[in-house]
Formats: structure tokens, sequence, C-alpha cells
């Protein structure tokens, strides 16, 4: 089975919201390399269609989910204008129609002004950010029952799903100290008005803003495209990702840092 078999049959589970088998399960060689390579084709095909890229996420930044998943490391994918909602109200609704076992996950997500540079330091990062908010990313897993290796989430598109936005803020309006605050904030994640789950700034990779760090240097390693100006970059689940259903509404509320909270309904 070669690379672009794999990417039409992974693209097609996709599209028909059909579950299949993880590549890895057929092909064990099957490597992170050749997953990032399968993705890329499967983004073209996006791109075809008329999809437009406005961005990334980072997948399986919060540690704290590896063993849940048999994952041991960070991933990233695109995002596209098609999966990408922006709730000016704090309060969204999504369809579970078009998803396979969809989970939720709190996230903080960066919009950037300018292309942050190859850095470490967060000061860079931050000063090429124009506004962030709260948002819901939905993942879904076509591999039934959640059972896959690392290679087969970054060649399924990351596992996106949909993204979520609440209403954004800048930096300036965040305060001083913003850089610590990124990484001791915590999250309250609720369904139905009950608590299910909490996390903290630091679970994505130590902050969300190292998170990105982290992201700029697998694109530089895999001489991939650069974050530009105009992206957005969503970070990575501060809790644990829950199993969603029609019928729901999540809300999540943050602490320590002042970005208004975000609401969702989910629709049959």
């Amino acid at each position: 089975m070669n690379l672009e078999t794999i990417a039409s049959d992974l693209k097609s589970a996709q599209d028909r919201r059909q579950p299949v088998e993880p590549v890895t399960s057929r092909l064990p060689d099957f490597n992170i390399g050749a997953a990032y390579d399968v993705a890329g084709r499967i983004h073209a095909a996006r791109l075809r269609e008329g999809a437009a890229a406005i961005g990334r996420k980072i997948g399986f930044s919060n540690r704290n989910l590896w063993p849940l998943f048999d994952v041991h490391e960070s991933i990233w994918a695109y995002v596209y204008d098609t999966t990408v909602t922006r709730s000016w109200d704090t309060r969204g609704r999504c369809s579970m129609g078009r998803f396979l076992e969809p989970r939720i996950e709190p996230e903080i997500v960066a919009h950037f002004s300018a292309a942050p540079p190859r850095s470490d330091d967060p000061a860079e990062l931050l000063a090429c950010i124009d506004w962030l908010a709260l948002g819901f990313e939905l993942v879904q897993s076509h591999f039934p029952g959640w059972k896959f290796k690392a290679a087969d989430t970054i060649a399924n598109s990351g596992l996106h799903g949909a993204l979520i936005i609440g209403e954004p803020r800048s930096p300036h309006e965040l305060g001083p100290d913003l850089i610590g605050r990124m990484a001791r904030f915590t999250v309250t994640l609720n369904c139905n008005g009950g608590v299910r789950e909490t996390g903290r700034g630091s679970n994505v990779l130590d902050s969300p803003l190292a998170a990105i760090a982290h992201l700029t240097a697998v694109l530089e390693s895999q001489q991939a495209p650069p974050i530009g100006a105009g992206e957005l970059v969503t970070t990575g689940s501060l809790t644990d990702v829950p199993l969603i259903q029609a019928g729901q509404v999540w809300s999540a509320t943050l602490e320590g840092l002042a970005l208004p909270g975000l609401a969702l309904a989910l629709d049959p």
C-alpha cells in the first residue's frame, strides 16, 4: 500500500464519516515521517476542493493524555475556514452528526499579526500575537474506540473536527505578567452545569506560549511552512478530553487569565 492510497482511504473515511482500521495495524512500519506525508496529501486535496488553511492545531500537547491514548509526543495539523467558527457572544452551537466518537477540548487560541520567529523566548512570540481567546476544539477518531498510534493520528489530519473560538482579547487587555499567568491560570470544564474536568495552563507543554515555541521548532525541523501573519494556532487541551453527544451544553471558564468564558450547545 503506497502513501497516496493511504491518504485516499483516510480522506474518504473523513468525508463519509466512516470508521477505518489504523494504518499502523496494517503497516507496522508506518512512521511519523510517512504520516506527515499522508497528512500533506490530504491537506493538498482539501485546498484543491476550495478550503483555505487559516492556522494550525497542536495535538497531544497535554502530557497527562499521553498514557491514556498511548501517544507520547505532540503533533500538529492544519485547520481550515470550513472547520473554524467564531462565537462572538460567548455561546456557540455545533451539530454532532458529522463527527465520529467526538471529544471536546478547551484550548487557548492565539492569532498572529506577524509571523512568529523560531524562538523559545515567550516574549518574542507574544509580541507577534494580536489576540488570544478561549476555544473548544472538537476532535474525533475514525479509528474505532480511540485505539491508534501517534502516526495514525497525524495521518488522519490530527483528529481535527472543528474549532469554535470565543471572544478575543489583545495581550494588552490581559494585563501585566501575562507570560507568567499563561502557565498559572486554571480552567473549569462543565457539562450541563456540572463540573467535569479542571486543568491549568502548564498542562500544555508548560504553557500555551511554550507549546507555540515547540510548534515553531517542529515546523522548522520538518521544513514545513512556518506560521505566517494572519494565522491562528490552537495550543492543545488544557484538561482531559471527555466524549460528547448531542443534547449536551458544555462550558468553560478561566481563573487567572481574563478571557471570556465559552459555552457550546451540541445539536444532533
